[in-house]
């Protein structure tokens, strides 16, 4: 769809019409004046409109409706699109430890590990989360962010698809992932800022305290929900499987400390159905803002009338200076009396 933005400059289109109707015309100067040579033909720009050639006028009109549509701003619009006009600032922190790889979960009446586990209910829970920005942090020995915050989903499920167990070493920062995350929330203008931490250890790597790092959330304002995995002796029945879960180094009551000094919650789960109504859960207490604004990308089109009303006024300045059209007794009507007895080596008062 093609539209103007500026649509009342085209009140502008018949001002040269005005200016000629309601200007008085030039005064006729007597007395001596600068001549110069019939071949030049400016005589075309002081003559009357009547006197200039039809194609002149058309060309100068064509131009000056060309500049005022370029004034004018044309737009190309595309398809209007719905961005949310208020959200949450939502960072996954997602544990890839060594330990991530037991395969002491199931999908699908099949073993699998937690990370993969970890990998299809953070994608559900992300699809969901459609009017917030979201970004992922992978943590182990170290933390770093994979994405940062950002309304393309579909980039945020494809770097979650794609993470692996110890590819950022295989010991657990917890305190290191909780202060990466509070840096790049804080740099956000949003109040609403919230942290999913989801880990399946102890906090046995990094500078940074756990709860030293939750202070520094809680006065930066952002809310952590910490999902910890696994931790159940036993066996579980997988299909015609048993999966027997090994009892590892989580620290539940860490946890839910580092969510409460934030104002969150903690939770534990031991399968993927738990995990995912944990998710579900963080859907209810952080709520989408359901308010859209429509957005209509727009491509401006005013060089092309500018560009064809300056090639259409070079036309007419060619025009004017090759003397096209123009009466020849016009130009030859800076020739006085004068100039003749001067090119006939006469004196004008001798005739």
């Amino acid at each position: 769809m093609t539209t103007l933005a500026w649509p009342w400059v085209l009140v502008l289109l018949p001002l040269p019409l005005l200016l000629h109707w309601l200007l008085p015309p030039a005064r006729q100067l007597g007395g001596r004046a600068l001549r110069l040579p019939v071949r030049v033909a400016l005589a075309e720009l002081a003559g009357t409109p009547e006197r200039r050639p039809r194609r002149l006028r058309l060309l100068l009109a064509a131009a000056w409706c060309l500049l005022v549509l370029a004034a004018a701003r044309p737009q190309l619009l595309g398809e209007p699109a719905a961005l949310p006009m208020s959200g949450r600032d939502l960072v996954l922190a997602i544990d890839v430890s060594g330990s991530m790889e037991q395969m002491d979960f199931a999908l699908a009446g099949e073993p699998a590990s937690r990370l993969a586990v970890v990998k299809q209910v953070a994608r559900d829970f992300v699809e969901r989360r459609l009017q917030d920005r979201i970004g992922l942090i992978l943590f182990a020995s170290q933390p770093y962010v994979q994405t940062p915050l950002t309304y393309d989903h579909g980039a945020v499920a494809q770097m979650l698809e794609e993470a692996m167990v110890g590819i950022a070493g295989r010991d657990t920062a917890i305190g290191d992932a909780i202060g990466l995350a509070v840096k790049r929330l804080r740099e956000q203008p949003q109040e609403n800022r919230v942290l999913v931490l989801l880990t399946d250890g102890d906090n046995n790597a990094g500078r940074l305290g756990p709860l030293q790092a939750a202070g520094l959330a809680a006065r930066a304002g952002v809310r952590i929900y910490c999902i910890g995995l696994g931790g159940r002796v036993g066996a579980a029945a997988a299909g015609g499987y048993r999966l027997r879960r090994s009892a590892d180094d989580l620290n539940p009551a860490l946890l839910r400390a580092v969510a409460v000094a934030t104002g969150g919650q903690s939770f534990t789960v031991g399968d993927a159905r738990e995990l995912a109504e944990v998710y579900r859960t963080l859907d209810r207490l952080e709520p989408n803002v359901r308010q859209f604004q429509t957005y209509r990308p727009a491509r401006e089109l005013y060089p092309w009338p500018a560009a064809a009303a300056l090639g259409m006024s070079l036309a007419a300045a060619l025009l004017i200076l090759r003397g096209g059209g123009a009466p020849r007794e016009a130009c030859a009507g800076g020739l006085d009396e004068s100039d003749a007895s001067r090119r006939a080596g006469k004196r004008p008062d001798a005739a």
